[in-house]
Formats: C-alpha cells, structure tokens, sequence
C-alpha cells in the first residue's frame, strides 16, 4: 500500500468517526446522551453542533417544544346522574428529559401516560359536579335570558339550575391540578387542560331533543290560544262598534223621520184649519178607497152619510 492510499484510508477513517461522533439540536429538540443504556452527562438543550464518543453513545432525541394531547371522547355521568360524552384536550412538554427517558422513553409511551391520568382526573371532576357547571362558567346573564325566563313556566326552579357555584373554569383548573403532580415523576409538564366539547349521548339526547319539541308546541299552542281569543277580542268590539254605529244611525233616522211627520202633521193641519168641509171630504175619499172595491157589496138607506159625496156628484 502505497502513503497515498494510506492517507485516503485515515481520512475516510476519521470523516466516519467524526460523522459518528457528531450531532445537532435545533430549537425544538433537546438530548440525553446514553452510554450501553445508561445516560452519560446533563442533557443537551442549546442548538447547535454538539460532539459525543463514537460508536458506544448514542444521542436520544426529544422535543422541547409544548406537545399536543387529544384524548379520546367517553361517556361520563354527572352529579344528577345525566351521561354525557365529554372530549378533552391538553397541552404538555418535556422539562426533565433525563426521568422521561428513564420511565416513559418515548413520546408514544408518554402518550398513553396522559391518557392513564387525565382521563380519571377529568371523570372525577365531572361526577362531581351538576351538567350545568360543566356548561357555563358563571352566572352572567346571557341574551335572551330575560325572555327565556317569561316563558319558562318553572318559577323559581330555573333560577336555581341556573346557579353556578363552581363553573368550567374551575373544573378545568381542578382537572390540571389533579393531574399535574402524577405527571411530574415522569419529567412531564401539564401546562393546560381544556374540555372541547360536551354532548349528550344519543339516549339523553333524544329525550332532550323531544322535550324541546314538546315544550315548542306547548308554547306554540299558549300562542296560537292567545291569537284566538286576541281576534275574538277583536270580533267582538268590531260588533259592539257596529251595532253603536247602527243605533246612532236608528235614533236619527227616527228623529229625522219625527221631523217630517211633525212638518206634514203641520201643513195638514193648517190646510185643514182653512175649511173643515174640505178635511171631511178627503178622509171620506180615504175610506172610499180602503173600504171599496170591484167586489164589495153596501147596502145602505139613501140619507147615509156616508155616500153624500157620491150623491152629489152624481147631481
């Protein structure tokens, strides 16, 4: 072998223990360093370009950035005995990488960790407490609050479903307190815990679904009953205006057709009072008309009153 080969060897040699022996952390990562399964030093944090001993230590790599934890939706009953899917959610990291490695190793195991602790903490918290707590936070007045409680024919036992002592914030806060310390012998922090959703199961949620309509119809009905008698109201002042209307409508006509009686009763009168003969006459005239016709039959003497017109017509 000639010294040129030889040099080609012990540079490709010491490029392989240096690529060996190197390593690199960014921002997001940090390491701890094992010798044959045993840690070897404090853990690497700083990015950069870092150096270990080749081939016998290896660089076990872990994130230092804040991780995501999703559990799983499960069913859950509350205080009053009402289940209800509860899905959960929570963000952690890291912060001691020497004891996560030493009890958990891996994400994926530190995974199932979470899911082995918040999961009965969260449980616990919400047996605990009624649905209502879980719901809402405090006890501010929401839109439409005013109207809902117009309508709700309870009294005085909506305010008190409506009372909150304890409220999400602080069921959430008592999930993270329980959990955070059996987290922390595993080098894991517990940063924050937060409900994403709440709903009941498809049983309660029927139940509910045809209370609502139940409690719909009732209400349409009260409206639909208030409707009518509104327009029977309404009918009914429509018919009293009508008959006001048609009785001042009567009492002028009577007073007006009095006024023309009491006009021709007059004229007559004066008429009559220039000559009573000729008053006579008419009336008689009058009676001639109503009393006489093609078919009537008299038999009177020839001094009758009563046909001394006739007769002296006649002449």
């Amino acid at each position: 072998m000639n010294y040129k080969g030889f040099v080609i060897i012990v540079a490709a040699a010491a490029l392989i223990v240096a690529y060996a022996s190197a390593y690199t952390i960014d921002e997001t990562e940090q390491v701890v360093v094992t010798q044959f399964g045993r840690i070897v030093g404090e853990p690497v944090a700083k990015p950069g370009l870092h150096f270990k001993v080749p081939f016998i230590q290896n660089a076990n790599y872990f994130p230092n950035n804040l991780l995501e934890w999703d559990g799983d939706p499960g069913q859950i009953p509350t205080l009053e005995k009402t289940y209800i899917w509860v899905d959960t959610f929570a963000r952690w990291k890291i912060v001691d990488p020497v004891k996560f490695f030493q009890t958990v190793n891996n994400v994926f195991s530190g995974m199932g960790r979470l899911d082995d602790i918040i999961d009965p903490a969260t449980r616990n918290m919400i047996t605990s407490h009624k649905l209502i707590e879980t719901v809402r936070t405090s006890n501010r007045v929401i839109d439409n609050m005013e109207a809902i409680e117009d309508e709700d024919d309870s009294g005085d036992d909506n305010a008190d479903v409506l009372t909150i002592e304890t409220g999400r914030s602080k069921i959430v806060a008592g999930i993270l307190k329980q959990a955070k310390p059996k987290l922390a012998k595993f080098g894991i922090e517990l940063v924050d815990v937060q409900i994403k959703r709440i709903n009941y199961v498809e049983a309660v949620r029927q139940s509910v679904y045809g209370r609502m309509i139940a409690e719909r119809k009732q209400k349409a009905e009260k409206y639909r009953s208030e409707g009518t008698g509104e327009a029977q109201k309404i009918l009914g002042s429509k018919e009293r205006d009508l008959k006001e209307i048609t009785s001042e409508a009567y009492k002028e006509a009577q007073k007006i057709k009095g006024r023309g009686d009491a006009e021709a009763t007059k004229i007559f009168a004066e008429a009559y009072s220039r000559d009573s003969n000729f008053y006579t006459f008419t009336k008689t005239l009058e009676i001639y008309n109503t009393s006489l016709d093609k078919n009537s039959s008299l038999v009177l003497s020839t001094d009758s009153d009563f046909l001394k017109y006739l007769k002296g017509y006649s002449k």
